[in-house]
């Protein structure tokens, strides 16, 4: 599900760049105020907690009986959202795409403006790939949320 909704995320963004670099000389009318992750989950609530660690405070609750259905964390103008597959398969909102793919796993690159901070906080849990330094020029490591979704945490130089 994950990965069909970041290639169609990826799909929006590489379209919206087409349509700029032909129409150069034409105003834009399509104005992306934000871009928004929908990670779906067995368990949304272990992935809040996880993001809790790094200061994101929870924004939107929509329960399911004892169990939250969605959820939403922000931090610095930065949003998340979970949502249950179970929920999603009763969502008509839900894309069919995402009701198909039940086993994909999305991936995050989050810049950061520094990650000792970000290490500190994790501290205990597992990196998937150890501080290193990339040709590209930053300096990363990865980390997977208790849903299994993987997030790269980057600090370019300054």
């Amino acid at each position: 599900m994950q990965r069909n909704a970041a290639l169609g995320l990826m799909a929006v963004c590489g379209f919206l760049l087409a349509a700029t670099s032909k129409a150069e000389d034409k105003t834009m009318d399509v104005q992306v105020k934000r871009v928004t992750p929908v990670l779906f989950v067995q368990q949304v609530e272990p992935c809040l907690e996880f993001w809790e660690r790094l200061g994101f405070k929870r924004t939107m609750e929509v329960p399911d009986g004892q169990i939250l259905a969605f959820a939403a964390v922000q931090k610095d103008g930065v949003e998340i959202m979970y949502q249950t597959f179970a929920s999603a398969m009763k969502d008509p909102s839900a894309s069919a795409a995402a009701k198909q793919r039940l086993d994909s796993h999305a991936f995050l690159f989050i810049e950061i403006a520094d990650l000792e901070p970000i290490l500190a906080k994790l501290k205990g849990v597992k990196l998937e790939v150890e501080k290193h330094t990339t040709f590209y020029g930053s300096t990363e490591i990865a980390v997977r949320d208790p849903a299994g979704h993987f997030i790269t945490f980057a600090q370019f130089a300054k």
